[in-house]
């Protein structure tokens, strides 16, 4: 449901960012230079480059894209659909700002999808080479975390998951993942801000291997759980630190009876 602009002055200038923009050059189809202007668009939105409530101009980015209004008008369309941007009709488009409602909705379509693959990947004929693959790549967490290397620790973080997807034989769905836990990823970009968070995730990734080598579904499922249902007990210190990123609504809290199966 689109928020309405209570205060637009607050808003950053969408202009004020257009040195972080990718001018698109050369020939391109229609619908891949709507795909390159989605990503760039969901990329900075996932990050706060561009922050909730900024203010989009569809002219505007046309110009400094270089491209014309056609593919940014349906590259923030589908932004819209993902609940990433409000559209206002005559009005204009501003970035969606955090709501709970839709990180739960991201959390959830997120455990379900990967509880599923886990429990596949605990029956698989490949466990061992899945565990060799995963201690490894937490061996690489350790070494990002130490130094706070936010962003490498991310994507580090995204090919532990996926190499689950993979072992349980439907590598494919990790694409359906990415999709349904958007609004869980730009939750999480503000949680990655201090070398205790990376070191948490890591020791959460280890006892996820450890149930895995193990065989051990009930403690694989805890496990799974409490690592991916930890993103609430952020929200507090998230919203203490930037309210003006929510919802004017302020910030719903979360009843613990939520999570009950």
């Amino acid at each position: 449901m689109a928020t309405a602009i209570t205060n637009p002055n607050d808003a950053p200038d969408f202009a004020d960012d257009a040195g972080n923009l990718a001018r698109i050059d050369g020939p391109r189809s229609g619908v891949a230079t709507t795909q390159r202007v989605f990503s760039n668009l969901l990329g900075r939105i996932l990050t706060f480059d561009l922050k909730p409530y900024a203010e989009i101009s569809e002219g505007g980015l046309a110009e400094q894209m270089g491209v014309s209004r056609t593919p940014v008008r349906e590259a923030l369309a589908r932004l819209g659909k993902l609940q990433l941007v409000d559209i206002f009709p005559q009005r204009g488009t501003v970035v969606a700002p955090l709501r709970v409602a839709d990180l739960k909705r991201s959390q959830f379509l997120r455990e379900s999808l990967e509880w599923g693959l886990l429990r596949r990947a605990l029956r698989s004929p490949r466990r061992a080479q899945l565990v060799t693959a995963l201690r490894a790549e937490i061996t690489v967490q350790r070494t990002l975390a130490a130094i706070g290397d936010e962003d490498r620790f991310y994507n580090s973080d995204e090919l532990f998951h996926r190499r689950i997807a993979s072992s349980a034989g439907l590598p494919e769905i990790w694409n359906d993942i990415s999709d349904a836990k958007l609004h869980m990823d730009r939750f999480r970009h503000l949680m990655l801000a201090s070398v205790e968070t990376l070191s948490v995730i890591v020791e959460q990734h280890e006892r996820i291997v450890d149930a895995i080598e193990a065989a051990n579904r009930d403690a694989a499922e805890l496990a799974l759980k409490a690592h991916l249902r930890r993103i609430f007990a952020f929200l507090g210190p998230a919203f203490d630190a930037h309210p003006e990123y929510f919802d004017k609504g302020g910030l719903e809290i979360v009843d613990p009876a939520w999570f009950d199966d």
